[in-house]
């Protein structure tokens, strides 16, 4: 992101009243962030839901001095931010009406073309929670899945360890700046996070990990997968949450059932119970109706296809979106390293065999 965007973006969430889905609105009807904080205050009063204390709180002059201050921290412990309208936000969150306008990033986040789950649960774990999230993950690998959590004891922590056992990406989602991690026991996780995955947040840095914090996260642990699985819930508690935000997504949910006695099996019970989840009894579950089963069987025999019919151009094209997903036409000559009247010639080749398709806004992507 252009770092004079993220100043005044950092600088316009700064203000008292604003969050994000506000936020969105004031971005979309002024154009930009520096737009909303330099607009006429009369104008400003114009846009419905927009009244005059919020005005005032807008026009404060110490917002920027604030956001110079988070940049700073930024640009020093380099941390990558993700902007709404870019296009490397993450996919499934660009969908959620109160996704973050900014997301902050360290690792090695990879989110394209990928299948991604979140893996969520009580903090008192039990030993039937660790071996049904050990044999999830041991049987989900093959379909190589982005495994995410909130780095919190119990079933997080144990989600994370296993996918990094595994060799799988993992991803902590925290309720805190990326200046600490909480708890601090789980830093040498957090390290190893790192390397395959990584952490994210949108809270900036010296927030401490309050309790609403933790459920205003949730939303992003739901919103930025295709599915939630609850392992272990009580009949209340975080899991819950996160299974709600997500049901409120469209997203699918599942959760694991267990005994009627068992304290932490009675909010999965309930869930299935109450139609807010299909009940996981094992890993086909999820690839059943997630439909991973068929995208991969697409894939392969595309790639046979295509190994066969394509010439070294045409493969090289079909190669690069594979790997990046949906591109621009002018980004495709770019790391295609072809000039743009032969690229246009060889997606519309691409698309005549049915190897590519176009869609709107001069995006292709292969089928």
């Amino acid at each position: 992101m252009e770092e004079n965007n993220l100043l005044y973006t950092l600088a316009l969430l700064n203000v008292d009243g604003i969050g994000d889905v506000l936020a969105k609105k004031l971005i979309a009807h002024c154009g930009s962030a520096k737009n909303v904080l330099n607009e006429k205050k009369q104008q400003l009063q114009k846009i419905p839901g927009i009244g005059k204390v919020l005005v005032d709180a807008i026009k404060k002059e110490n917002h920027l001095q604030k956001a110079e201050r988070e940049l700073d921290f930024i640009v020093k412990n380099n941390i990558n931010c993700s902007y709404f309208l870019d296009k490397d936000y993450p996919e499934y969150l660009k969908h959620c009406y109160d996704g973050p306008v900014l997301l902050f990033q360290k690792g090695n986040i990879d989110l394209k073309n990928k299948k991604i789950i979140s893996i969520v649960g009580t903090r008192q774990i039990t030993a039937y929670g660790k071996s049904v999230i050990e044999k999830l993950i041991e049987d989900l690998k093959e379909y190589n899945p982005v495994i995410v959590s909130g780095l919190a004891y119990g079933a997080d922590i144990y989600a994370h360890k296993m996918a990094l056992k595994h060799g799988l990406q993992t991803i902590a989602v925290l309720a805190h700046g990326l200046d600490m991690i909480y708890p601090a026991a789980h830093k040498k996780y957090a390290e190893q996070l790192l390397q395959n995955g990584g952490l994210l947040s949108d809270y900036w840095s010296k927030t401490n990990p309050d309790r609403e914090n933790f459920v205003k996260r949730n939303r992003i642990v739901a919103g930025i997968s295709q599915a939630t699985i609850v392992i272990e819930s009580a009949e209340k508690g975080g899991s819950l949450i996160t299974a709600d935000i997500a049901n409120s997504y469209n997203r699918d949910v599942f959760a694991v059932p267990g005994r009627i006695t068992d304290t932490y099996s009675a909010g999965c019970n309930k869930l299935i119970k109450t139609n807010k989840a299909s009940a996981l009894t094992s890993a086909k579950d999820v690839v059943y109706l997630l439909n991973w089963e068929k995208e991969e069987s697409v894939k392969k025999e595309l790639q046979k296809k295509l190994f066969i019919e394509l010439d070294e151009t045409e493969q090289k094209v079909v190669d690069y979106l594979l790997k990046e997903g949906k591109q621009e036409l002018d980004t495709i000559a770019l790391h295609c390293n072809l000039p743009i009247y032969k690229i246009a010639t060889v997606l519309l080749n691409l698309e005549l065999k049915g190897a590519v398709k176009p869609l709107p806004g001069k995006l292709f992507e292969a089928i």
